[in-house]
C-alpha cells in the first residue's frame, strides 16, 4: 500500500489511499516484479511524442509500399502471417490473463466508479502490462505490411485505426490516465479473438462466417463501452469528484471511440449484412 501525493490526495476525496492493486496474484513473474515504472513513466515524459514520426513512418511506408507493388506479384506470406497473428494473439492472451483479474478485483473490493478514476493499475503486476500494451502499438503498426505485400485491399479504417490508437494510447500513458484499465483489458481481450482468428485464417482452417461477425460485433461494443466510460468520467469530474482523466482526454477518447464506433458499423453493415441483400437479390 503506497499513499498517494498530498496533492493527489486534496482532490482524491474518499480515495485516501493508492493500493499496489487490488488483485493478489498467486503467481508473479520476475520481469514483472523488475519492471521499473517510474523510468519508464520518464523515458514517456520526454519521448511520447515519438508516436508522430512512427506513424509518419508508417504513413510512408504502407502507402509508398502500394506503389513500389503495382508493378509487382503479390507475395503469398501466409507462413510468416501465420506466425505474426499467433505471436500477437498470444501476447494479447497473455496480457488479457494478467489485467482482467485486477479490473475484477477492483470492481468486486472498491466499486465501478474507482476502476474508472483511480489509476492503481499503474502498480504491481498490472504496470508491467500496461507498459506492454503501450509499446505493442509500434509494432501492431507491422499488420498493415502484410496487407501491402499481399496485394490486399488497405481500407482507412485499418490504417486510421492503428495511427490514432497509437497516438492516444502514448498520449494517455503520461497522464497514468484511469480510465485506461478499462481501455487495456478491452483490448487485450478483443486482440486475443482477433489476433486467434488471423492467424487460423492464415493457416487456411476454415472458419464459419458468424466468427468473422462476431470479431466485428465484438470491436463495436469495445467502442461502446468506450463511449460510455469517459461519459461517465465525465459526470463525475463535473460533480467535483476525483476522476484522473483530464477533460481534453476525455474530448479526445471519446472522438476516437465514436469514430471507430461508425467505422466499424460501417464496415460490419457493407462486410455482412448488405453482402448478404445483394446475394439474396442473385439468387
Amino acid at each position: 500500500m503506497v499513499l498517494a501525493s498530498a496533492s493527489s490526495q486534496s482532490h482524491m476525496g474518499g480515495w485516501q489511499m493508492m493500493e499496489d492493486g487490488e488483485h493478489n496474484y498467486s503467481i508473479v513473474f520476475n520481469f514483472e516484479k523488475l519492471f521499473d515504472e517510474p523510468s519508464f513513466m520518464e523515458y514517456m515524459l520526454k519521448n511520447w511524442t515519438n508516436c508522430f514520426i512512427y506513424s509518419v513512418i508508417y504513413i510512408v511506408l504502407i502507402f509508398g509500399g502500394q506503389c513500389w507493388m503495382k508493378a509487382r506479384n503479390r507475395f503469398d506470406l501466409r507462413p510468416a502471417l501465420a506466425v505474426w497473428s499467433g505471436t500477437l494473439a498470444l501476447f494479447s492472451i497473455a496480457g488479457a490473463i494478467r489485467t482482467l483479474p485486477e479490473l475484477i478485483s477492483t470492481i468486486r473490493n472498491r466499486s465501478l466508479q474507482y476502476s474508472i478514476c483511480v489509476p492503481t493499475y499503474f502498480r504491481g503486476v498490472t504496470s508491467f502490462w500496461a507498459y506492454m500494451f503501450t509499446v505493442s502499438k509500434v509494432f501492431e503498426l507491422g499488420d498493415t505490411l502484410f496487407i501491402v505485400l499481399r496485394k490486399q485491399q488497405l481500407i482507412f479504417l485499418h490504417w486510421y485505426h492503428h495511427i490514432a490508437t497509437l497516438i492516444y494510447v502514448w498520449y494517455s500513458y503520461t497522464d497514468h490516465t484511469a480510465p485506461g484499465r478499462w481501455f487495456m483489458v478491452m483490448n487485450y481481450i478483443v486482440h486475443s479473438i482477433m489476433y486467434t482468428y488471423y492467424a487460423l485464417r492464415a493457416m487456411r482452417i476454415y472458419l464459419p462466417v458468424v466468427v468473422n461477425m462476431t470479431v466485428t460485433s465484438l470491436q463495436i461494443l469495445q467502442m461502446v463501452v468506450g463511449c460510455l466510460i469517459n461519459y461517465w468520467s465525465f459526470q463525475i469530474k463535473t460533480r467535483g469528484e476525483y476522476c484522473n482523466q483530464s477533460y481534453d482526454n476525455i474530448k479526445y477518447s471519446t472522438l476516437m471511440y465514436c469514430s471507430y464506433f461508425f467505422l466499424f458499423a460501417h464496415f460490419f453493415y457493407n462486410a455482412y449484412i448488405r453482402k448478404q441483400k445483394l446475394m439474396k437479390k442473385v439468387s
